[in-house]
């Protein structure tokens, strides 16, 4: 059963190998119904996968395989918080592993073209240090970087 507020994501025939993707990559994610079209439609045929409901990290998601008319945009995207720097590469190499892009900041893109932002718990704590000095140069040394590394940011903060 959907939830009464689900994210749906559009794909161009891939939302369920994007579900398995996500489930198989992410903690408390899983591939829930999946739903063949009952008829043609104007990017499919009968019986093809038309939506996969599936949960990406406790979060309720729908994927509809709605055809090349909409792509993915920086304007959405996954924020992750991850607790250490084991965590961070993880899922930033199985994203950008699996023929996603590397960006700035934190950020990549799936092969899909949905964005993520791998963010370190500690990176978001440097950055609202009451410190403002320290702040600066944890935010300073973030905008360098691709992935972040956590050790860099930590060392920034102490000055």
């Amino acid at each position: 059963m959907v939830s009464k507020n689900t994210i749906c994501l559009w794909y161009d025939g891939t939302a369920l190998d994007a579900a398995q993707f996500y489930a198989d990559t992410f903690p408390d994610s899983k591939v829930g119904s999946v739903y063949c079209a009952p008829g043609d439609y104007p990017s499919g045929k009968q019986g093809d996968v038309l939506t996969v409901e599936f949960t990406l990290m406790g979060v309720h998601c729908l994927g509809l395989n709605g055809g090349p008319v909409f792509k993915h945009s920086e304007a959405f995207s996954f924020q992750i918080a991850t607790d250490d720097q084991a965590e961070t590469d993880r899922l930033w190499n199985a994203i950008v592993e699996n023929g996603g892009q590397e960006s700035e900041c934190g950020w990549c893109k799936d092969k899909w073209g949905l964005s993520w932002q791998i963010t370190p718990r500690a990176l978001t704590a440097a950055i609202a240090n009451p410190d403002s000095a320290a702040a600066k140069r944890a935010f300073t040394a973030m905008m360098g970087m691709r992935k972040i590394n956590i050790a860099e940011i930590e060392m920034a903060l102490r000055g």
